[in-house]
Order: structure tokens, then C-alpha cells, then sequence
């Protein structure tokens, strides 16, 4: 049960469904109840796919291109704790690529938004793909592969509640409110992203002693 709130606790604060709740209202603010319910669902879908894939997938990608656990913890590390920095300062969604021109400009001509840009990148990024390839390579046994894709789809169900009552969230919390709770967020995806790289650095100097 450690593992599984583990692996789910880093893996929401990783990907920060709430940081994107602004977006997605701005997104889906012309669509009915019925097609924000829609783009809700497909979005968790998309999510669970890619971070199923990435986990199980993701040493495959390691192997073939040589690249070592300790060097993908340390990439990994890095990648999560700007994030969490952009979380931190309030430029997580500049940090995704959201304020691009070209990007705005796909958006006004795209009707079905919940691959690109809400599944990727502004949930499955680089530093959740990292952290599951990670994750993957360091347990050893079903049992604790079977608890991480619980927890994985865990975390899905909850982006999928909290995009259908984004709308609602919005409303309670207003934009102080969910800023606030990103900003804590991105406290501790900092210090998860620190975690990663010094542990690493510890197994690299390990190693060469």
C-alpha cells in the first residue's frame, strides 16, 4: 500500500491535473456539458495510454539507445524540478509551450483538444515519462508493477473527476485559489525532482568507487 501512495502521490503532483483545469476551461468554454464531458474522459484516456506505454515501453527506448538508469534519473530529476519551478513562479503553462503563437494558432482551428494539447504536453510530459521509466526500471517484481499501473490509472479516474468539475472548480477556488495550490504543488515536485538527481549522483559515485 506504501508503493501505491508512493507512486500515485508523485505521479499526481507530476503531472498537476489542477495546473491545468485554467486551460482546459479556456478551451472547452463554447462546448456543451455533453462535449466537456467528452473531452474530459478521452483526455484521461490519452493519459493512461501514453504513461502505460511509457512505463512498460520505456527500457526498451533506454536500451536501444544505451542510456544508463542513473543518467535517465538524473535527466529525469532535472526536467521534474523545472517544472516544478514553473509552478512554483506561475509559468507552468508558458513552460508547457501554451503561450507559443503557433501554438494559439492551432488551437483556434482545432476542434478535438484532448490528445493534444491537454494529454500531451500539458499532463504526460517528459518529467512523468521519465519518472515511470524510472520507476520501471527500478522495481523488480509483479506485484510492485502491477501496485504502479493501479496507481497510474488511479491517478487517470482522478484527472478525468477533476477535468469534468473543472468548470466548478474554477468557480469555488478562482484563479487565486488554484494558483495557490499549484504553487504547493510545485514545492514538492522540486524536492521529488532533487530527490531523483542526488540519488543518482549517490549510485554514479558508488559505482566508480
Amino acid at each position: 500500500m506504501e508503493l501505491f501512495i508512493s507512486v500515485f502521490a508523485a505521479l499526481f503532483s507530476v503531472l498537476n491535473p489542477l495546473g491545468t483545469v485554467p486551460v482546459f476551461v479556456g478551451l472547452t468554454k463554447d462546448d456543451t456539458k455533453h462535449n466537456r464531458d467528452k473531452t474530459s474522459l478521452w483526455t484521461s484516456i490519452n493519459v493512461c495510454i501514453i504513461l502505460l506505454i511509457s512505463f512498460f515501453a520505456g527500457k526498451y527506448v533506454l536500451n536501444f539507445f544505451g542510456i544508463s538508469i542513473n543518467s535517465l534519473r538524473v535527466a529525469g530529476g532535472l526536467i521534474i524540478a523545472t517544472s516544478g519551478f514553473a509552478l512554483l513562479t506561475g509559468s507552468f503553462t508558458k513552460h508547457k509551450g501554451m503561450k507559443r503563437a503557433s501554438v494559439q494558432a492551432d488551437l483556434e482551428t482545432r476542434s478535438e483538444v484532448s490528445l493534444t494539447p491537454l494529454a500531451i504536453p500539458m499532463l504526460a510530459g517528459p518529467g512523468s515519462i521519465s519518472l515511470l521509466i524510472t520507476y520501471n526500471q527500478t522495481f523488480d517484481n509483479q506485484q510492485q508493477h502491477l501496485l504502479s499501473v493501479c496507481a497510474i490509472i488511479a491517478v487517470c479516474l482522478v484527472i478525468y473527476l477533476i477535468l469534468r468539475t473543472s468548470h466548478f472548480i474554477v468557480k469555488a477556488l478562482g484563479a487565486s485559489g488554484i494558483n495557490a495550490i499549484s504553487r504547493i504543488i510545485g514545492f514538492i515536485v522540486i524536492a521529488i525532482g532533487v530527490e531523483y538527481v542526488s540519488s543518482a549522483v549517490q549510485e554514479i559515485l558508488k559505482i566508480k568507487n
